[in-house]
């Protein structure tokens, strides 16, 4: 029993038994399955160059061929001074056949083989014979796979010599010409298939690395907000803490209700630690200096000018401090935009405009065509997603693209919810009126170093 086993479970049982299985499954079941030859891509490489007219015709060309091949069979069979009509007709049929039923079509093309041996006067393999063997084997196989166009080979080679008595010289033309023909349309498919797999690939490396940058931004942008958020949570733990002491006397139960404030502040600083070391990289150094606001703007657009480009800060209405995390994601996509504008426009010049008004912020930055020569940038288009989620996260508002010069443009708007925040801050150059409703235009220029 065990060298039962042992035979009927090695490893040449086992292919001997996928190779009948892969034969039972190509070429056995589902013989009749209606499997009609899909037309051409339109957007194909070739196709998309012809004109509307030509394109919408050309879609069906290994249609047209098969039909054409179809009757070049039965002008070949019509060569035959008896039964001209059929020994015509019996082998064009099986080719016709390979663009609705190509298994059908195979096993067509070895009984019209037969019929017409038996009724010719040219043995086996005829003229029309023989070109429907070799065409309905190449449109099968390119319909299929090359698994199952080793096993049409195989099984021609078979019917051949056995009809011929054991000698395979008379069907050696056949099997040459097939084989032949047979290989190059295998690297054919294997070649589009690799490169189907390759596209598919790089669809998904595409996408998987978009998201990784997505991720990417969102955990710098939590990483920066944690300051900010961190800070007013102190101060309502601070304050919650002192607020008992400035009350003679205070009901207990406001003294407990400072104390739960207190708590609960504390507790969320605890869990915003936490949330921060689940987001930190392993190489991530806590900054040393506060995070920025618009107010270091000046300072950025100096460091930038010392680069080279040419800046211009343009500012509008009442300058008033806005949200400190409003303020922070303003000074990263004016930071995000003029790098940009330095990566992409070598040698142009760029404008950087903020807008005060009641709603919340404007902000526009704006660069010129490039004069430079401009080298390809393996992170493209990174930026402008980093800038995409301060926006969304503010519920604000943001449209990028070229301008009609040959420049790129960026317009933000960031709303801020109207409150008795603090009053508007001077700024150098800045007027208002005696009511204190003040309409300020900065207009700052730099050059390059």
């Amino acid at each position: 029993m065990t060298e039962t086993q042992t035979k009927t479970s090695g490893p040449e049982f086992r292919a001997a038994a996928g190779a009948i299985d892969g034969l039972r499954n190509d070429l056995m079941r589902d013989v009749l399955a209606y499997r009609p030859l899909p037309p051409l891509n339109p957007d194909g490489r070739l196709i998309r160059r012809l004109p509307e007219g030509l394109r919408k015709a050309a879609v069906w060309t290994p249609h047209a061929l098969v039909l054409f091949a179809a009757f070049l069979v039965m002008m070949a069979g019509f060569s035959e001074w008896e039964f001209r009509l059929l020994m015509g007709l019996v082998p064009a049929i099986p080719v016709a056949m390979t663009l609705v039923r190509p298994v059908a079509a195979f096993w067509a093309s070895i009984l019209g083989t037969v019929l017409c041996a038996v009724l010719g006067s040219e043995g086996l393999w005829g003229p029309s014979a023989f070109m429907a063997q070799i065409v309905v084997l190449v449109v099968v196989a390119a319909r299929t796979r090359p698994r199952t166009a080793a096993w049409m080979w195989l099984l021609i080679l078979l019917f051949g010599v056995f009809l011929e008595g054991g000698d395979p010289s008379i069907t050696a033309p056949l099997v040459t010409l097939s084989a032949f023909a047979l290989l190059v349309v295998a690297v054919v498919q294997i070649r589009r298939d690799a490169e189907r797999e390759v596209t598919v690939q790089r669809t998904v490396t595409a996408v998987e690395r978009d998201r990784r940058t997505l991720l990417e931004e969102r955990t710098t942008i939590a990483r920066e907000l944690h300051d900010v958020v961190a800070h007013h949570m102190s101060v309502v733990a601070i304050q919650a803490e002192a607020a008992p002491y400035r009350v003679e006397n205070p009901p207990p139960e406001l003294e407990q209700a400072f104390v739960t404030i207190r708590e609960n502040a504390v507790a969320a600083l605890t869990e915003l630690r936490r949330v921060l070391g689940v987001v930190r990289a392993e190489d991530y150094e806590a900054p040393d200096a506060p995070q920025p606001t618009l107010a270091a703007l000046d300072g950025l657009l100096d460091n930038v000018r010392e680069t080279g480009l040419e800046t211009e800060k343009v500012i509008t209405g009442a300058v008033r401090e806005l949200p400190q995390g409003v303020e922070l994601s303003a000074y990263r996509i004016v930071q995000e935009a003029l790098s940009n504008s330095l990566r992409h426009a070598p040698g142009a010049s760029a404008r950087v405009e903020l807008g005060y008004v009641l709603g919340g912020l404007g902000l526009r930055v704006v660069n010129g065509p490039p004069r430079g020569l401009v080298k390809p940038s393996p992170g493209a288009g990174h930026g402008i997603t980093g800038m995409r989620e301060r926006v969304a996260m503010l519920n604000g508002e943001m449209t990028a693209g070229t301008t009609e010069d040959g420049g790129y443009e960026i317009a933000v708007f960031l709303p801020v919810p109207l409150s008795g925040g603090p009053e508007p801050r001077e700024t150098a150059g800045s007027t208002a009126d005696a009511t204190g409703d003040a309409d300020t235009v900065v207009v700052e220029r730099g050059g390059g170093a």
